[in-house]
């Protein structure tokens, strides 16, 4: 996001969940502990690295279309114009992503978190929110919200379909 603002990421998080879902595809929502939030999408077997790549570059490119005032595809900072950057650059070759539960280098010891999505709610939550010091409290109380994510997989060729209908 721009700035510190983890208002704009939640309000995108919603949006690509509720886009999703008219797709037909079950998503699972992690924070980065950086600055950020990840939409996780289980898919099937089946299409190609490239294919996946393609798919998750058009829904990206959909949205921000639909929304060019708040959120953009544009890499470049200076372009963005205070828009909410939905990067699906780490859908490449020789690219790193952040695991669940793993610590960030960064003051407090933040941890990439996955969140059950009724959790984004929260107004004072941030990527930063769960810490390695109130992380063991955190999985003490509460299911992993990632738990079963295998038996939601899907194909991608049904929900390529709606989108290149949903123009």
């Amino acid at each position: 996001p721009p700035g510190d603002d983890f208002g704009p990421v939640r309000r995108a998080a919603r949006v690509l969940r509720d886009f999703l879902e008219e797709l037909g595809l079950a998503s699972f929502l992690m924070l980065t502990g950086s600055r950020g939030a990840h939409v996780r999408i289980p898919l099937r077997r089946g299409p190609d690295f490239d294919e996946v790549r393609s798919f998750a570059r058009t829904i990206a490119d959909h949205l921000a279309a639909a929304s060019p005032d708040s959120l953009t595809t544009e890499v470049r900072k200076e372009k963005r114009e205070g828009r909410l950057f939905l990067d699906v650059a780490r859908n490449a070759y020789g690219q790193t992503a952040v695991a669940p539960y793993s610590v960030r280098p960064a003051a407090g010891a933040p941890v990439a978190t996955p969140l059950d999505w009724e959790e984004l709610a929260g107004e004072d939550l941030t990527s930063r929110s769960h810490t390695i010091h109130s992380l063991p409290r955190r999985l003490g109380q509460r299911e992993d919200p990632w738990k079963g994510m295998g038996r939601h997989g899907h194909g991608i060729e049904d929900a390529r379909q709606r989108l290149d209908r949903s123009g």
